[in-house]
């Protein structure tokens, strides 16, 4: 099925809102240079999700440098019609590390693995087939 996607005019980045654990909904930027799906840790807990949950740390590289991240699975996540279930993201504070986003994260790909998917930005659609 294919869905339509707006772009952030001022960034020029893909926005989406995605479906967490089939309750709550994050506005996220696309991005297809990010290898894991990302959350802003503070976006999280403003909506009430239960940020205690971390299974692990790890540490990811970003253009600000290295960064300790708390890795939670979630239950299910869901965007363009596709849905992945058991899914490991990333969580960390973007405001304590001079972040500053109208978004609350990064759909990475880990997000479109096993699925074919296609970015039409003359049309701005997004294309996705499990």
């Amino acid at each position: 099925m294919t869905y339509q996607f707006k772009r952030d005019p001022e960034s020029g980045m893909i926005l989406v809102v995605v479906q967490l654990d089939k309750e709550y909904h994050l506005k996220m930027a696309l991005d297809t240079g990010a290898t894991c799906t990302t959350f802003d840790f503070n976006a999280l807990h403003v909506d009430g999700y239960p940020t205690s949950d971390t299974i692990e740390k790890g540490a990811i590289e970003t253009a600000n440098g290295i960064v300790e991240v708390g890795l939670f699975k979630v239950d299910s996540l869901s965007a363009f019609g596709h849905t992945k279930n058991n899914m490991k993201v990333q969580v960390y504070d973007f405001l304590a590390h001079g972040i500053l986003s109208d978004y609350e994260g990064v759909l990475g790909l880990d997000f479109f693995e096993n699925t074919k998917f296609t970015i039409d930005m003359v049309n701005q659609t997004i294309e996705v087939k499990s």
